[in-house]
């Protein structure tokens, strides 16, 4: 049974790695495209031929209002560790919001499986550890794509053993109740964008760098609130030429939510084992 606080840990290293790689000179953005498709191809496999069954199954077999309960308890958690990265950016009128939030969810919400404070006009702001070194200035680093966590960077990589810390899986107090607690959530995640993966498949020719693109759009969007610098926007469109080519008819596939990042086998991005978030 694997031991999901070193491997983290690892995962760290090497994210730290290729930070400090980077730094000796300018690499594109996915200089290692070659083993990250093969990661995402034995990802996608694991998502085809596991994941999404389970969802399916998850879907027939559990009630709606049993399995919203259990993303919103889920979230819940997630807010809390949103909340701390809030404050740890400076957005301490936001991180305000996110302590009265997580306070109305918990103590009227039944621990948050009821989700009474959206109602009350205090919004999810979902936020990570990635995200707030990436407001501190720290750099994204290459695209990685990791074994059952999917998409990632190397900054994300870093930061990820904090978002794991922070995550679900951290109330289990032995590894088995980690693992059946972390399985839940990427089951639950996964089973709430199912649609959403029949969508992608018919309208990006190349799921890889669509992927990826998505992913590394979403996360720039997430550190500058929704208003990157033009310079970034110019810089992240003439890296390359990725020939991502979209049905002309069919409507964009909506980005993925880490994670949680979106599940990992479905190659989506990570954080989230950090919440669906990131």
């Amino acid at each position: 049974m694997p031991d999901w606080r070193r491997m983290s840990g690892a995962l760290a290293l090497g994210g730290a790695a290729l930070l400090q790689g980077c730094a000796t000179g300018p690499l594109e953005r996915d200089p290692m495209e070659p083993w990250n498709r093969q990661v995402f191809s034995f990802n996608e496999a694991v998502d085809r031929t596991v994941l999404q069954p389970v969802a399916r199954g998850y879907n027939a077999v559990v009630p709606s209002p049993v399995r919203t309960g259990v993303r919103n308890f889920m979230g819940n958690i997630g807010d809390a560790w949103s909340t701390v990265n809030l404050f740890l950016q400076g957005r301490f009128a936001d991180g305000t919001l996110g302590v009265i939030r997580v306070s109305v969810n918990t103590t009227f919400g039944l621990l948050g499986v009821l989700d009474v404070a959206t109602p009350m006009q205090l919004e999810r702001q979902n936020e990570d550890l990635g995200q707030t070194f990436g407001v501190w200035g720290m750099g994204p680093g290459p695209y990685v794509v990791w074994p059952f966590l999917g998409s990632s960077t190397a900054r994300d990589s870093v930061a990820l053993p904090g978002d794991l810390y922070a995550s679900p899986s951290s109330l289990g107090e032995t590894a088995a109740q980690g693992l059946a607690i972390t399985g839940l959530r990427l089951v639950s995640v996964r089973a709430n964008i199912l649609e959403a993966t029949n969508l992608l498949d018919d309208v990006a020719l190349d799921k890889y760098s669509f992927v990826r693109d998505a992913y590394l759009q979403r996360r720039q969007n997430l550190i500058y609130e929704g208003n990157p610098p033009e310079s970034n926007l110019d810089d992240e469109e003439g890296d390359e030429d990725d020939d991502v080519l979209y049905a002309p008819s069919e409507p964009e596939a909506p980005a993925s939510e880490p994670a949680p990042q979106a599940p990992a086998a479905a190659s989506a991005p990570a954080s989230g084992a950090s919440g669906a978030s990131r």
